[in-house]
């Protein structure tokens, strides 16, 4: 295994973890992302981090019945998402995942690129689940450092198509993973 793998395993647990503490009665409230319920911010960290995490490993389009899914509106979607975001880790686990490049809107992008991206797109999303449903996300130091080079790496871009807000000021002795958030444009206070 590889060290993307190892961080790409530490967030989806932590992911998990929160996706099983959200409520029905969390879904209809907003969630930290501008205009997201909580509800939406659920359905798009399931499809972009479980299925969409397998499809890049699998080079496959995403089913568009998949892409159109209310996943936090069916019956037990947490378990079925902590199914999913085992499949899509097991299939980052084979070798050839991790070799060439992936299809990114038309864009080849090497693997361990598009699995850099995906780390981020669990810790950040993920984080932004469990406030926005009052839970804590904690990364180990090690997967938050290695975080921290890939949003510093990727920010202006996610910026450009308005992913990222304007970067939060954080002192510079700021945990790793807080220094993540704000270069996201997140306060890790709130």
């Amino acid at each position: 295994m590889n060290e993307i793998h190892t961080h790409l395993t530490a967030c989806a647990a932590e992911a998990r973890r929160v996706a099983r503490g959200v409520r029905d009665d969390h879904l209809a409230a907003p969630s930290l992302c501008d205009g997201w319920t909580v509800r939406e911010l659920a359905n798009h960290l399931v499809l972009y981090t479980s299925h969409g995490l397998e499809h890049r490993a699998l080079r496959t389009q995403l089913p568009e019945e998949t892409v159109q899914r209310d996943f936090a509106g069916e019956d037990g979607w947490a378990e079925a998402y902590a199914v999913q975001l085992d499949r899509a880790l097991a299939a980052w686990e084979k070798p050839d995942a991790w070799e060439g490049d992936v299809d990114m809107g038309g864009s080849p992008v090497p693997a361990a690129e598009i699995a850099a991206m995906l780390v981020e797109e669990l810790a950040l999303h993920g984080w932004d689940l469990a406030r926005s449903t009052g839970q804590d996300f904690a990364l180990p130091e090690a997967t938050a450092a290695y975080l921290l080079d890939v949003v510093e790496r990727y920010a202006e871009m996610y910026r450009q198509y308005e992913g990222f807000a304007a970067a939060v000021d954080v002192p510079d002795d700021a945990p790793a993973f807080d220094r993540a958030l704000a270069v996201s444009g997140r306060n890790p206070e709130g």
